[in-house]
């Protein structure tokens, strides 16, 4: 992991124990940004079951929700949302900055009560509108650049479980 911007390590960890809701991409983050075609279309997204356990882990310790931005409007991230409770699914999104300005208001959120992690420059769009913007180590260069943390993990190789247990350990958890 590594930690960008003005902040130390001490003020990072004060800045995750006031994360009360996460929002995630998909592609790039809760999967390796594969997927697999047939003649039908998409086949196939291959999510990591350690991320499914942080999403739980946030939860249940933490009461945070988690939230999927994602540009895609895919059956499989339907079903994987579904099976992990999440009911903030929003898909086929093109601006994503009006999504979370909504989830704002929805949720009565402040923004240092906001954490997103994406991969790809259309994430970079919520970077002002979040308290900690993560991503994963294999996110895009542009991206890294403007990340508050690299973490160590790629995506769709337990990342979005690396980010939830930095929260946490921030809270105490």
């Amino acid at each position: 992991m590594e930690v960008l911007h003005q902040f130390n390590m001490e003020s990072l960890q004060e800045r995750l124990a006031k994360i009360k809701y996460v929002l995630t991409d998909c592609d790039g983050v809760l999967t390796d940004g594969g997927v697999y075609y047939g003649d039908q279309g998409e086949y196939l997204k291959k999510f990591n079951i350690r991320d499914g356990m942080g999403v739980e882990r946030l939860r249940k310790l933490a009461s945070i929700e988690t939230g999927i931005i994602t540009g895609e409007s895919s059956p499989s991230v339907v079903k994987r949302a579904d099976k992990l409770g999440i009911s903030e699914l929003n898909l086929g999104v093109k601006e994503k900055k009006g999504v979370v300005n909504r989830i704002i208001k929805r949720y009565n959120l402040k923004i240092e009560e906001l954490a997103y992690i994406g991969d790809d420059v259309n994430d970079l769009v919520v970077r002002s509108l979040v308290g900690v913007f993560f991503c994963p180590s294999d996110a895009l260069k542009q991206v890294k650049n403007e990340a508050d943390v690299i973490l160590s993990l790629a995506g769709g190789q337990g990342c979005f479980r690396e980010m939830a247990e930095m929260i946490l350990e921030a809270k105490g958890l």
